[in-house]
């Protein structure tokens, strides 16, 4: 199947950027969030980043109009009626993801593809929870959308070849790099990003060597872009705890499990840049 229109529910951070990359690459796209200031903000973001992309000369005002006038905002699921593709990109809750699920699947056209953003949720279930499980499936992007390349294309043991295929074409159409994982906690990135980052806590709380100094090492001795830690700050101390947490509670193996200096941090409330502070300090510009 052909996509030609683009749903995303959700316009935060994740669901902008893919609102973004789909209607960029000449997509009718759908926007829906749960109210209209929640809305207003996703929008009023999307927009603010289009600008920053004329001031860097990689877009002028005609093509930013143009982009803006693919998109549809929304606060209710009926205006998914002519999708072809449905990405939902909302909080990492199973049994809101489920939910969800159910309740597109009484929306959107009978050919549509519906898909999650989920980087930890079990995609099976959601499936589960629709009367067409062999057309979804997960599409994880990466944060900056915009930004990162790789898309992780999620195959459930429900969904057929004919999707992934569909997806997988949408995914190289709007200038992604897809590959393909099967529905396993934390898919490819993640099942071998979180143990790396929950062991550079270990080696820290074991007082092996300074923050500063794992993150050089890790750097200049791996070639890494970023040291462990200051990606731990960047992705959120919260976010990984919960998806180690999520890992933890599939496999029951040691190495995914929190270590207890992470869990302090989190009810600390020190989750990293987003909180001005985690492993690291960032004040108040």
């Amino acid at each position: 199947m052909a996509i030609k229109s683009v749903g995303v529910i959700g316009c935060g951070l994740m669901g902008s950027g893919i609102v973004q990359v789909a209607a960029q690459a000449g997509f009718r796209t759908v926007v829906v969030e749960a109210s209209e200031a929640l809305l207003d903000r996703g929008l009023a973001g999307l927009g603010r980043t289009l600008d920053g992309l004329i001031a860097k000369a990689k877009l002028d005002a005609a093509g930013k109009q143009q982009i803006l006038d693919r998109i549809t905002g929304a606060t209710d699921f009926s205006a998914f009626k002519d999708c072809d593709l449905v990405i939902e990109a909302i909080t990492e809750n199973q049994t809101l993801k489920n939910e969800t699920f159910a309740k597109l699947d009484t929306v959107c056209p009978p050919h549509a593809l519906l898909a999650s953003n989920t980087s930890s949720c079990n995609v099976t279930a959601m499936a589960a929870a629709t009367k067409r499980p062999a057309q979804v499936l997960g599409l994880h992007f990466f944060n900056p959308v915009p930004l990162m390349k790789l898309v992780e294309v999620v195959q459930s043991i429900l969904t057929d070849e004919a999707t992934v295929a569909s997806a997988y074409a949408w995914v190289q159409a709007v200038g992604k790099v897809p590959v393909r994982a099967k529905d396993s906690t934390a898919f490819i990135v993640n099942r071998l990003l979180v143990p790396y980052l929950l062991d550079a806590i270990r080696v820290y709380e074991g007082g092996l060597a300074t923050l500063e100094d794992i993150d050089a090492a890790m750097k200049l001795g791996c070639g890494y872009p970023m040291g462990p830690f200051t990606l731990l700050d960047l992705v959120g101390l919260d976010t990984t705890m919960f998806v180690a947490e999520v890992m933890f509670e599939e496999f029951r193996e040691a190495r995914y499990a929190p270590p207890p200096l992470l869990k302090r941090m989190v009810m600390a409330g020190q989750l990293g840049r987003k909180a001005g502070k985690g492993f690291y300090s960032y004040p108040a510009k």
